[in-house]
């Protein structure tokens, strides 16, 4: 594990851990406050995000901001990452060797922010966070606390642009941000 983020930033430039190397064009990192109380966590970059080298910058990010700006979340105090820092093709799932290959990123992303709510937004970042049994249906706007850190699943924003309906539940979701005592 790295000890600053200059470390962790040098280790990730040229990785090649995965064959989602081979299509990138970007290392979509992390973005955000690294010492932030809240930390959200996807699946994987999309083709904006690719582009940019940011996270959730195209429509599903449009859609969390303005959820943000529904509850009161400012997108600079808190800090985003991803399962995977590669864009799967055509904006699939990543497979069980990818995100095994970053993980270990993600680990000291989360080691380093020090979060004390970890958002984790759809089933690809509950399974590989809380564990294969949890599936997000049946824990979505739950909070679970595990060693320390408080966990809120919820719907991917990508999720709420195939169904409107979810829009109510990833608000509600983010509304028990305010109710935490931090």
């Amino acid at each position: 594990m790295y000890e600053t983020w200059e470390e962790l930033e040098k280790s990730i430039e040229n990785c090649n851990k995965c064959k989602l190397c081979k299509m990138r064009q970007n290392i979509v990192f992390g973005v955000g406050n690294k010492n932030a109380e809240v930390m959200f966590i996807g699946e994987g970059p999309g083709a904006d995000e690719d582009r940019l080298g940011e996270p959730f910058v195209g429509k599903a990010g449009k859609l969390m901001d303005m959820a943000f700006d529904v509850v009161g979340i400012k997108r600079e105090e808190v800090y985003i990452a991803n399962i995977v820092k590669c864009r799967p093709p055509n904006n699939r799932n990543p497979e069980e060797d990818e995100c095994e290959a970053c993980l270990d990123y993600l680990r000291n992303q989360v080691l380093l922010v020090k979060p004390k709510i970890i958002v984790l937004l759809g089933s690809v970042a509950l399974k590989h966070i809380l564990g294969k049994e949890y599936g997000i249906t049946s824990s979505r706007g739950k909070v679970i606390e595990k060693k320390g850190i408080t966990y809120i699943p919820t719907w991917h924003p990508a999720a709420l642009l195939r169904d409107e309906n979810k829009k109510i539940d990833f608000i509600r979701d983010l509304k028990i941000l305010q109710s935490k005592d931090f």
